[in-house]
């Protein structure tokens, strides 16, 4: 069922912005890959007077293992730790079968700041991939070791990397029969949580710009559902569609300056594209069927859309420009909650099963070949990560909502578990700046 259509019970909001929260997100890995490429993290040197907070290395090894397409070697295993090139032997590698070896140290620059130096080598070929220096105070640490991860992905893939990246999602805890909801933001891989925004009724819907300093999302607040745009920097944030009726599914246009809704001001859910800068409103569907939950295509030009005009939810493309919407999906009776990859060449979405099971599936557009890429009963939301490599969505375990992630092509999976509480409506951030 199209997510505006569940919950549409409202009351009261507490609101506080950038509240760290005290519960984290822990990452089970539950599907490994065969060929991922053997890699070497040597812990980072450090010779400063006190502990860092951070172990970049151990945060560079664990990005690169959740990519899939790497298998950090195990620290204990390894015969030594150089931290320059100089000290690397390379037979001693070749050993243990490492095809690739990142090395590095960390000095003080000054007051809380500090130089990472980092290179990776190509240990059957004994030279080295390329080598950087990266400046980071103290409270950057961990973001530094994410943009390493990126460097040293790209070098190594010819892909950007998608680590220094963030993930929206709603948690739901529960007191008795109360309910507390909140919006949050952390790293991509879940740690760092804060809550942007607590309300004691629904969250749904977050949704990144496309410069990754304003998320979108529906709130129930005033026991309707509106939509809010909210600044990730200064924490305000403004009411952008409180329509009569159904204000859903906002969706930002790729140059940040519209948003894509559902709204049913009309009396039928409709798809609708509103211009921030003036308030401006046009309606992009005309139909008796349910319209919902529209995305962008990278062009600007159309949006990939659900809607049961054919007897079922399938999604179907539709210009912004307007006119006849084109179906896409026809494998199946259920195929919703599209999200659309950066270079625009796949879709994932959910998709129902010949047993019934709603799992994340991944289209190739060109192809047109689906593949079904996670293996719940109940997963849902998907959302591409920036680059396209993998796929982030909510799914269930222990009667617990969690988040999940897999492989665009479902070979490597894995798990991130709230301590406490459902979590649910995730999504991925565009790249950050570098």
């Amino acid at each position: 069922m199209p997510r505006i259509l569940r919950d549409l019970i409202v009351a009261l909001a507490l609101w506080g912005f950038g509240t760290a929260a005290q519960a984290a997100l822990t990452i089970e890995i539950s599907e490994g890959v065969e060929g991922a490429l053997p890699i070497a993290v040597v812990p980072f040197g450090w010779a400063g007077p006190q502990a860092l907070p951070e172990d970049i290395g151990a945060i560079v090894a664990a990005d690169l293992q959740r990519s899939g397409r790497f298998a950090p070697l195990a620290p204990a295993d390894m015969l030594s730790r150089p931290t320059q090139a100089a000290q690397v032997n390379y037979r001693d590698w070749r050993l243990l079968g490492v095809d690739n070896l990142v090395i590095g140290h960390i000095e003080p620059a000054g007051a809380d700041q500090y130089t990472i130096q980092f290179q990776v080598l190509d240990v059957l070929r004994g030279r080295q991939v390329t080598a950087y220096s990266v400046p980071a105070s103290r409270t950057q640490l961990r973001r530094a070791a994410h943009y390493i991860a990126d460097l040293v992905y790209e070098a190594l893939t010819g892909e950007r990397g998608a680590f220094n990246t963030r993930i929206a999602y709603v948690t739901v805890k529960r007191a008795g029969d109360a309910k507390q909801y909140e919006l949050q933001v952390a790293d991509s891989d879940g740690y760092g949580p804060q809550t942007i925004v607590r309300s004691k009724e629904p969250i749904m819907s977050p949704t990144w710009s496309p410069d990754a300093q304003r998320i979108a999302y529906v709130s129930f607040e005033k026991r309707r559902a509106e939509i809010y745009v909210q600044d990730m920097r200064t924490g305000t944030r403004s009411q952008v569609a409180a329509f009569a009726g159904i204000n859903g599914a906002p969706a930002w246009s790729p140059d940040g300056s519209r948003l894509a809704l559902t709204l049913s001001r009309d009396g039928n859910p409709e798809l609708y594209v509103l211009r921030l800068a003036d308030g401006n409103l046009r309606r992009i569907t005309q139909s008796p069927a349910i319209d919902t939950e529209p995305v962008w295509m990278p062009d600007g030009n159309s949006l990939v859309f659900t809607s049961d005009r054919g007897g079922g939810p399938q999604l179907y493309q539709v210009a912004v420009s307007g006119g006849a919407p084109k179906r896409l999906t026809f494998e199946g009776n259920y195929n919703a909650s599209a999200d659309v990859s950066a270079d625009g060449q796949r879709l994932t979405f959910v998709h129902r099963d010949t047993g019934g099971r709603f799992r994340v599936a991944v289209l190739d557009l060109n192809r047109r070949l689906l593949q079904v890429i996670s293996e719940g009963s109940l997963d849902e939301s998907p959302s591409f990560a920036p680059n396209g490599r993998m796929v982030l969505y909510a799914s269930e375990s222990g009667n617990r909502g969690v988040l999940a992630a897999s492989s665009v092509d479902g070979r490597f999976g894995q798990r991130l578990r709230f301590q406490e509480g459902d979590v649910r409506e995730p999504a991925w951030s565009p790249f950050l700046p570098r």
